[in-house]
C-alpha cells in the first residue's frame, strides 16, 4: 500500500449524549467520529465476536456480498468536510472472468462496521490524519478512569 494511508485501528468506543464516539487511530494518534448510538452498538458488538440473535442491516450486506463472491478488501476514511467524515469502501469481486476491484462512497459508520464484522483493514488518507485533532489523551485518561464506556483493546481490525 502506498505512504498515502495510514493504517488504523478502532481503539475504543464511548457512548455520548448524542450517539458514541470512535476513538479511530494508531499508537501515535487517535482522532473521533461521532456515529449514531445504534452504529456505535453494532460495531462494538462486531469487535467483541458478539451476534444478534437476527441479522441486521450489516449482516445481510455481508451475506449479499458472499452470495456474489464479493470481499470487502479494506475501507478508507478520507476526508473531513463541513464537519462530516468521508469514507470509500473497497471491494474485491472473483469470478470466473477474473477479478474486479470496486470503490464505493459510503458513510464511515458504515464502513467501520463491515471492517470490524469481517476483520478487514482500516486506512486513513496521510492528508487526514495529519489535519485531525490528536484525542490519545482523551482516550488514555478515560481509560485510565477505569474505562467505563471504553470498548475495545486496540486490536480492532488489522
Amino acid at each position: 500500500m502506498k505512504k498515502d494511508v495510514v493504517p488504523v485501528q478502532i481503539r475504543g468506543i464511548l457512548p455520548a449524549d448524542s450517539g458514541c464516539a470512535l476513538f479511530i487511530g494508531d499508537d501515535e494518534k487517535v482522532f473521533v467520529i461521532q456515529v449514531e448510538h445504534n452504529m456505535g452498538n453494532v460495531i462494538g458488538n462486531a469487535l467483541r465476536g458478539t451476534h444478534p440473535e437476527r441479522p441486521l442491516t450489516h449482516d445481510l450486506m455481508g451475506r449479499m456480498f458472499d452470495g456474489f463472491g464479493i470481499a470487502v478488501e479494506r475501507v478508507v476514511i478520507t476526508e473531513l468536510r463541513n464537519a462530516t467524515y468521508f469514507a470509500r469502501l473497497i471491494l474485491k469481486q472473483e469470478n470466473e472472468l477474473g477479478s474486479k476491484i470496486v470503490e464505493i462512497d459510503a458513510r464511515p459508520s458504515d464502513c467501520l462496521a463491515l471492517a470490524a464484522m469481517q476483520k478487514k483493514p482500516i486506512y486513513v488518507t496521510a492528508k487526514l490524519f495529519h489535519e485531525v485533532e490528536d484525542m490519545s489523551e482523551v482516550l488514555t485518561r478515560i481509560g485510565d478512569e477505569g474505562g467505563e464506556g471504553v470498548e475495545g483493546d486496540g486490536s480492532g481490525p488489522a
